[in-house]
């Protein structure tokens, strides 16, 4: 098993550059298509129900179907847009999402025709910052894209998209920071060899949880999917968009779904590495075969992705802030602390003391944080109540009436 570095990078041919940019876009674009159908699929099964079934081998070719079909519909402008933002916010949002895989390795050192090679496009000593700054460019599309329609539910929905990345980028930067504290380095390839004896789930548990919540939130999915309620906003950002600009804005999602889970795999679950014990077998983490284990990995949190979707329901907004802003940033930057003490304290220790230190202390960690999120999940909606009026004020919500409209009520009449 060779794992690369960042010597390994910027001597290939600029042929196998392209070939590489070509298959991570291919491998991006066949992942959204299959994500779509095995999403409806899921779905169905789990609210027993058949799903697509029709178009190709039970229902197989229906994402291509639907694909076909969304680019020879009508587009439609309305009139009223701010017409240059509105055509390019969808560009916006599906740039960044494929943009940022460039980083990503899918496996080890390969033979290409000849060329010693390893299995990523690019590799930066501040990879994990590149991807946190490149997908945060992304929710300019959703902004964009909510302020040029001219209409107020897109407008609420961009609105709540910015609330959303703020809130939940800052805990999602701390879970990396404690990474960078165990592995001393940012690339993503170097961190992935740094876990050669032990997956940083084991290690970092409670930056792993809170990645795992904070990424739902990152990509505007269920129970988290505010920007695009359409319960309240009728379709949220995207309200006023059809045909191909409507499917960018989806392809650009599930890219980011993707863009997410392989970046939860490559920090916390070894990344291209076989889980044991398949990692006993001769050649599990050498040649081709580690990409196999690499999109099984992904595979499984684009499950959670559904799974999560087809249970939870939509959170109230109030209980999305607290969860972000009284749970998951003030637990994450206290475990960064504990990671930097533990760190500090086993300088010169044993490899193997520092991770059970580090694995205790994660498991009391992670608990505490599961009962701050259970706490915050059961916040009453009457907390969102307005305070009780004063005796003789009309208690009218969420505004009391003006006073024309007191002047104009209709005397009541006897019937005398």
């Amino acid at each position: 098993m060779t794992f690369p570095n960042l010597d390994s990078f910027g001597h290939d041919p600029w042929w196998l550059v392209v070939a590489k940019a070509v298959v991570v876009f291919v491998f991006l674009v066949l992942t959204v298509l299959v994500a779509i159908l095995a999403e409806r699929k899921v779905m169905a099964r789990m609210q027993r129900r058949l799903g697509p079934n029709r178009v190709g081998w039970h229902g197989a070719l229906q994402s291509l179907a639907d694909g076909v079909k969304l680019a020879l519909k009508e587009g439609l402008t309305p009139v009223g847009v701010d017409k240059p933002i509105y055509l390019l916010a969808p560009i916006i949002a599906v740039i960044p999402a494929v943009t940022a895989f460039a980083v990503i390795p899918f496996g080890p050192m390969v033979s290409v025709f000849g060329h010693h090679t390893p299995l990523q496009l690019t590799d930066l000593p501040v990879a994990v910052l590149f991807i946190l700054a490149i997908t945060s460019i992304g929710v300019y599309g959703i902004v964009l894209a909510g302020w040029s329609s001219g209409s107020t539910y897109p407008l609420l929905g961009g609105l709540r998209s910015t609330a959303q990345v703020i809130s939940y980028e800052i805990a999602m930067g701390l879970c990396f920071a404690a990474v960078f504290l165990l592995s001393s380095t940012m690339s993503t390839s170097e961190i992935i060899s740094s876990q050669h004896r032990h997956w940083f789930i084991l290690l970092l548990l409670p930056s792993f949880v809170i990645y795992a919540i904070s990424m739902v939130g990152e990509t505007n999915r269920a129970p988290f999917d505010l920007p695009e309620a359409e319960g309240e906003l009728v379709g949220g950002f995207h309200t006023e968009y059809s045909s191909l600009k409507f499917a960018m804005f989806m392809l650009a999602e599930y890219i980011n779904m993707t863009t997410v889970s392989a970046l939860a795999t490559t920090l916390f679950l070894g990344g291209w590495m076989a889980p044991w014990p398949l990692s006993l077998l001769p050649g599990a983490n050498s040649g081709w075969l580690p990409v196999v284990w690499f999109v099984a990995k992904v595979w499984v949190f684009m499950f959670v992705f559904i799974w999560l979707r087809t249970t939870l329901p939509r959170l109230r907004y109030d209980q999305f802030m607290n969860l972000g802003w009284k749970v998951l940033i003030p637990t994450s930057l206290a475990w960064v602390v504990v990671v930097a003490l533990i760190r500090a304290a086993t300088m010169h220790s044993a490899d193997g003391t520092r991770a059970l230190i580090l694995a205790g202390a994660g498991v009391l960690v992670a608990v505490a944080l599961l009962a701050g999120i259970v706490r915050a999940m059961r916040a009453p909606a009457e907390a969102l109540a307005p305070p009780p009026a004063a005796p003789g004020v009309d208690a009218g919500f969420p505004t009391p009436p003006l006073p024309a409209a007191r002047s104009a009520r209709v005397p009541e009449v006897s019937n005398v």
